[in-house]
């Protein structure tokens, strides 16, 4: 069994504060790639939308050629 290791509150209170700073710092620094990232979302939903009509298109065609072959 290991014994419990005393840690002093200015350790406790300098690991809290770094942690909290971390998390500032981190947030800061990323807020700015925000618009970024939801351009990025924007675009691969119109992406999707247009690979979802160019399918419709090809299925339409495809239906169009198999009644003029019949």
């Amino acid at each position: 069994m290991v014994p419990p290791v005393h840690v002093s509150p200015l350790i406790k209170t300098a690991r809290w504060s770094a942690l909290l700073i971390g998390i500032i710092y981190g947030k800061r620094r990323y807020d700015h790639l925000k618009p970024i990232a939801e351009e990025e979302r924007r675009i691969e939903e119109e992406e999707k939308k247009v690979r979802e009509e160019k399918e419709r298109i090809a299925k339409q065609l495809a239906e169009a050629n198999e009644d003029t072959i019949l």
